[in-house]
């Protein structure tokens, strides 16, 4: 047993790879579907006769409805150059106005004044509904909103392509009502628009001549004031600009720079003449302006004159003579009146001085007063102007509002010609019903389809392990073989049969596929170890009833068909069960050896129908069957079995019940995991993948159990539906010898 703690390689992989085993499931596929329906089969054939039979049964009851309809034509309005609103009418998109036109068509408000003026909610047809009904009021809300909604659900408003017109159908139970119920609808319809689009324009009228009294009043108050104040600007005419302020205002302009400039000449002559030399005032400048200077001049010739007559008299007469006198009498009168006239000059001029300026200022004031009017005048007319835009401003608004209220006044008249009835709902004489292969056939697609969805549901929510390729990847370890589901031999009609012929199938069906699944088996485990074959074999499972003592009892007679000794031993000391497949005696066994009462030779019991199989029961159950199986004396026992027997095939308990097939696993050479198809879940089997690992057992494989190999997933795996054994002698199996059966086996194995 130097092996015992060492996996063995897996077969047919590299030993590079041997630490582990990966399968990759690849994607759904068409023919991986086709599998599942196959599969589920039955769920389909009971949603497709579901189908069929609501099909049937809904073509056969489907109620006789009328349908009636009528058109109305919705034209874009002839009367658009009227609106109040030009856009209303002309503008917008086509569509969007079309589609709020069936809105409206379906709304609450209309199909309630329907169904009051039809009284809808007490008419037996349109309830759909037998015999004398109670009756009902529109004004209580529930059977206002049940009435309106079935009115609106029969009720179809739909729009013909590509032009203004509108359909609208109804059905029910009742032609004439069908064709009332539209002619109604298109009636409240036609009301309807006429009288909102009626209302509308008169709220429009109501409004303009209301605030046109208001504008009418602006306009006159504005007017008002605009002439009051024409009349205290002073403007005639229109013009503001030419006025008397304005005027005046350049005349003075003019005066108070012409005043400046005669000040300034006579401050200048004034100036000049008060710091002259007397004598030369005459020769300088004009001293008085349009007056010449010739007084002063001939005062002074005379006065020259007389003073020369002067020196000749004194000269001839002497100073005293009475001329000299005289004449200078006269030189002193000369001299006084040329001095008068100096200074008469030089008074006028500082009056003229004096009175230039005074001027100047007096216009200067002047002026400054009228250009103080003059800014007054200009904020007034700055007033003015206002005043006169707001008059122009009312007065165009209300020019313009009130020809708008001419034109609504107009346009109120107008609008009910929009709408156009094309045909009037008529009663139809005969009643519409869907083809009956057509509802039939559409019930079959929808069950169809619900059934495959179901069944893919189905597959989704199975938790069983049904295919090698799922087995493998939840694994991670090979499939060593696939094992049929065993059938009932029926060569035991005269009861000639011993137990164990009955309970092993491959002694009463060596050709059968439940035998060649076994033959599979024991190759696949001959061959997983290249160096040596394992000869402590363990098969355990992760729960009860996988069909692990029916596997094992199977492997140990096909491993004794050799020229090899086996031995069987049941390892399950709770349940035991092997004795009661071959019919042995179950009263000594494992225990009894262990316990030392009875010893290995004599314990173990063979099998008249397989000479090289040797059995060793469980025996009486133990109270502490984990501690008989972990003892020393057990490692004695197996170490003695395997010097004896060629292999050693041991039914241990479920790994997830106990821990006696894990105590087990850990000393044997190769550990089968048996998986029943369609029992055992993911997460058990995963488990009891993890707890092997976990204890360094040598897990080979696993083995699915069970298996109908004419499911779909299985359908021809063996192939033994196209090759199989030749027509011979069942019995001629039991007359080979071994040498001859392994080398048969050893064909069917290749082939």
């Amino acid at each position: 047993m130097g092996s015992q703690n060492t996996q063995p390689p897996l077969v047919g992989v590299p030993e590079s790879n041997q630490a582990g085993f990966s399968t990759t499931v690849t994607d759904t596929t068409l023919s991986e579907a086709l599998i599942v329906l196959r599969k589920r089969k039955l769920i389909l054939i009971i949603a497709v006769l579901l189908g069929l039979v609501y099909g049937i049964y809904t073509a056969e009851s489907q109620p006789k409805l009328y349908e009636a309809y009528g058109r109305i034509q919705v034209r874009s309005g002839s009367s658009n150059e009227y609106r109040v609103n030009p856009i209303q009418g002309a503008g917008g998109d086509y569509n969007s106005k079309m589609l709020t036109e069936i809105e409206i068509l379906k709304s609450d408000s209309l199909m309630l004044k329907v169904c009051r003026d039809l009284d809808l909610s007490n008419n037996r047809d349109f309830v759909e509904e037998k015999g004398p009904l109670p009756h009902t009021s529109l004004d209580d809300g529930e059977t206002r909103q049940i009435t309106v909604h079935r009115l609106q659900s029969n009720l179809h408003v739909t729009l013909v392509n590509k032009t203004d017109i509108i359909r609208i159908s109804y059905s029910s139970l009742n032609p004439k009502l069908s064709a009332d119920i539209v002619n109604k609808v298109i009636s409240e319809y036609i009301q309807r628009s006429y009288q909102t689009r009626f209302a509308s324009s008169q709220q429009v009228s109501v409004w303009l001549s209301g605030t046109l009294q208001d504008l009418k009043q602006q306009v006159e108050t504005s007017q008002e004031q605009m002439m009051d104040l024409q009349r205290r600007l002073g403007i005639l005419g229109f013009d503001p600009t030419h006025n008397q302020i304005s005027a005046s205002l350049d005349d003075l302009a003019k005066a108070a720079g012409a005043a400046k400039l005669a000040r300034i000449i006579a401050e200048a002559r004034y100036r000049v003449i008060n710091g002259m030399d007397p004598n030369t005032i005459e020769g300088s400048i004009e001293t008085t302006p349009g007056t010449a200077t010739g007084e002063l001049s001939g005062l002074r010739t005379q006065l020259a004159a007389s003073k020369a007559n002067y020196a000749t008299l004194e000269s001839s007469l002497g100073p005293n003579h009475p001329q000299s006198k005289a004449l200078k009498a006269q030189i002193d009168e000369y001299t006084k009146e040329i001095d008068q006239e100096q200074n008469r000059l030089i008074v006028q001029a500082k009056e003229n001085y004096v009175i230039a300026r005074a001027n100047e200022d007096q216009t200067t004031a002047a002026l400054e007063a009228q250009k103080s009017d003059a800014y007054k005048l200009r904020d007034q007319l700055v007033e003015y102007t206002l005043r006169e835009r707001e008059f122009e401003a009312n007065r165009t608004l209300y020019d313009s509002l009130q020809q708008r209220l001419r034109t609504a006044s107009v346009q109120s008249g107008l609008e009910s010609l929009e709408i156009d009835v094309v045909d009037q709902a008529l009663p139809p004489a005969k009643p519409v019903l869907r083809p009956q292969s057509t509802v039939i056939l559409t019930a079959l697609v929808f069950s169809l389809l619900a059934g495959i969805i179901l069944a893919f549901l189905m597959e989704s929510l199975d938790t069983g392990l049904r295919s090698i390729a799922e087995i493998e990847s939840i694994t991670e370890l090979p499939s060593l073989a696939i094992i049929p589901r065993a059938r009932r031999s029926s060569v035991d009609q005269a009861g000639t049969l011993t137990t164990a012929q009955r309970n092993i199938g491959i002694l009463t069906q060596p050709k059968s596929q439940f035998a060649e699944a076994f033959r599979s088996l024991r190759t696949s485990l001959l061959l997983s170890n290249t160096t040596h074959p394992p000869k402590y074999i363990v098969l355990t499972s992760a729960t009860p009833s996988e069909g692990k003592t029916t596997a094992a009892s199977n492997l140990a007679a096909i491993l004794a068909q050799r020229d090899t000794r086996v031995l069987l031993i049941d390892g399950d000391l709770r349940r035991p069960n092997v004795h009661h497949r071959f019919g042995l005696n179950g009263k000594i066994g494992l225990t009894t050896v262990l316990t030392g009462a009875t010893t290995l030779e004599d314990t173990v019991q063979r099998v008249p129908e397989i000479p090289n199989l040797d059995i060793l029961p469980s025996g009486p159950v133990p109270p502490f069957p984990t501690e008989m199986l972990s003892s020393a004396a057990m490692d004695a026992i197996l170490k003695r079995c395997g010097e004896i027997y060629n292999y050693i095939v041991i039914d241990s308990p479920p790994i997830l019940s106990v821990t006696d097939g894990v105590i087990l696993a850990r000393q044997a050479d190769a550990v089968v995991l048996v998986v029943r198809h369609g029992k055992s879940s993911k997460h058990v089997v995963r488990r009891a993948r993890d707890l092997l690992l976990r204890s360094g057992a040598a897990i080979t494989g696993i083995v699915l159990n069970a298996v109908d190999l004419n499911s779909p997933e299985y359908y021809g795996y063996y192939g033994y539906s196209g090759y199989s054994y030749a027509s011979v002698d069942s019995d001629s199996w039991e007359s080979k010898t071994p040498a001859a059966a392994d080398k048969n086996e050893s064909g069917e194995t290749e082939r």
